[in-house]
């Protein structure tokens, strides 16, 4: 029995070594936390994204010379395009976190579902539909991510792919038909993904006021809104012979 007691009792002390983020983020709070906080920022890259993208409809100078600032970033102080790199990074950490704490909580709500019975199951459904919707669209938004990148970041899925000329690229690239579906498909499985995300971020970290709820839903349909319109208006755009070489 003694030789049992200091065995719990080092166990103890060893999981007291972690550190409290560690310690915080193991918990269901803390991944629902990091789940809001990362999501929270890939909404913010994704605002500033379709706000730079949007200068196409100012002509071929005006987002050609956005592109080159993005890559310039730091002027002479830094080698050029290395902060372009570094907030890159540190998107893919941030996308990385909030996957990650998806899929933890995903897999013990999995577990959980077994040793339930048929009416907290049927509760269980009901209040996880959402989670496992947001699973699906955040799958159709990761496939996307991959082809979006090499269609025009890196240029291998563009036959017509030039460096650095960002105008031409988005021309060449919406003037095929199954790109333009491709995009507008991925765009609102985005738009489903960006408004649950949105509404119920402020949930998970504790904020949840019948007062502030409904500016919550506004924002969420605002936001959604901008970004699935924002984007879909470029494709459109080049269809309709409105940008253009």
């Amino acid at each position: 029995m003694a030789h049992t007691d200091v065995g719990k009792r080092a166990s103890v002390k060893t999981r007291r070594k972690r550190p409290f983020i560690i310690e915080f983020y193991s918990s269901d709070v803390g991944k629902k936390w990091a789940m809001a906080l990362s999501g929270v920022l890939l909404l913010g890259y994704l605002l500033a994204h379709l706000l730079g993208n949007l200068k196409v409809f100012l002509g071929p100078e005006n987002v050609d010379l956005y592109a080159e600032a993005l890559r310039d970033l730091g002027g002479e102080l830094v080698p050029r395009q290395s902060i372009l790199w570094l907030m890159r990074g540190g998107l893919l950490l941030a996308y990385s976190i909030h996957v990650h704490a998806a899929l933890s909580l995903w897999w013990r709500n999995r577990k959980a579902r077994g040793s339930v019975g048929y009416q907290t199951r049927s509760t269980y459904l009901a209040a996880t539909y959402a989670s496992r919707f947001m699973a699906y669209t955040g799958a159709t938004v990761f496939l996307f991510i991959l082809f979006h990148l090499s269609d025009l970041t890196f240029g291998g899925a563009n036959p017509d792919f030039v460096y650095g000329d960002v105008y031409a690229n988005i021309v060449a690239t919406f003037e095929r038909v199954p790109v333009v579906i491709l995009y507008i498909v991925a765009i609102l499985a985005l738009g489903m993904h960006v408004w649950h995300g949105t509404w119920s971020l402020f949930q998970s970290i504790g904020v949840n006021n019948a007062k502030f709820n409904k500016w919550r839903n506004k924002l969420a349909y605002g936001v959604t809104a901008f970004i699935v319109v924002g984007n879909i208006s470029i494709p459109l755009a080049v269809q309709f012979g409105i940008l253009k070489l």
